[in-house]
């Protein structure tokens, strides 16, 4: 068996940056000393989720990646852990340039790339055009120390095509750092990531932040961070919908081979009668 164990981190906004790296460094010890292999922090993960209001000061929080200083300190925590890591942070490409991002480090602390969130939303409480492009990198896979791992950011989820994108690129697992509050979509939480999963025969591992970050706005992020299996089954429990937790979970790789095996949906599919749906 191929079994890899995965760890996802729904964690609570401490009040400024530095306390936040090191609440996720501290847990990420912690996975480490459970078994984790790799694990996946949520969206802009050292920052408040900032984009419920448009305020041009929040630009600050960005920094270059892989140059910035805690791209290289996640490269530092990877090695000393020997574990991949998917850190999702707020790039600035060039002043004025800003992206969603995440790097993915391997576990010798490597750094293999990045994934920029591709679709942006623009509403009440998630102002995102205002801070960010949209990406430009497609729909990469990053060959790493525990299989092939793909990202997709919290809205990207919405949209079916890259998720199968990134299955045609050969992910095993796909992270989704989210910043998700509790309201009309709520109920897709549970539907979505897991259609992912079945529709494309991978593991997803998604997650949501959790609590509330009053300063900013009236969001309340409801937590509920999982694994599951290309069968769309939850790897053990659903995280809580109101506490800060660590999520640590085995995978079993060689399922995915079995459910590809079982429900042929590469081998049915029929691109050639789908161009409508990427018509402009």
């Amino acid at each position: 068996m191929r079994i890899v164990r995965g760890a996802l981190l729904q964690a609570t906004w401490t009040g400024d940056k530095e306390s936040m790296i090191e609440k996720h460094l501290d847990y990420l010890a912690r996975a480490a000393k459970e078994g984790a292999e790799v694990m996946c922090f949520q969206e802009l993960f050292y920052s408040p989720y900032f984009c419920q209001v448009q305020n041009p000061e929040f630009y600050s929080w960005a920094e270059p990646i892989p140059e910035g200083p805690t791209t290289r300190l996640m490269q530092e925590a990877a090695k000393e852990h020997g574990m991949v890591l998917i850190a999702p942070m707020f790039e600035e490409e060039a002043p004025g340039i800003y992206y969603n991002t995440a790097a993915v480090i391997d576990a010798d602390g490597a750094y293999l790339g990045k994934y920029r969130k591709t679709h942006i939303p623009h509403l009440t409480g998630f102002w995102e055009k205002f801070y960010f492009r949209p990406g430009n990198l497609g729909y990469p896979v990053f060959d790493t120390a525990v299989g092939k791992v793909g990202v997709y950011i919290c809205y990207d989820r919405h949209f079916p095509e890259g998720a199968r994108v990134l299955g045609l690129n050969g992910a095993e697992i796909v992270f989704i750092p989210s910043a998700t509050s509790r309201g009309l979509s709520q109920h897709l939480w549970r539907i979505e990531q897991t259609s992912h999963a079945i529709a494309n025969g991978y593991f997803v591992g998604t997650i949501n932040r959790v609590g509330k970050e009053e300063e900013f706005g009236p969001n309340d992020y409801y937590g509920q961070s999982y694994f599951c299996t290309p069968r769309g089954e939850f790897v053990g429990e659903v995280g809580d919908a109101y506490k800060e937790e660590l999520i640590v979970r085995d995978l079993d790789l060689d399922l995915i081979r079995e459910v590809r095996n079982t429900w042929q949906f590469y081998r049915d599919r029929r691109p050639e009668t789908y161009g409508q749906i990427v018509a402009p």
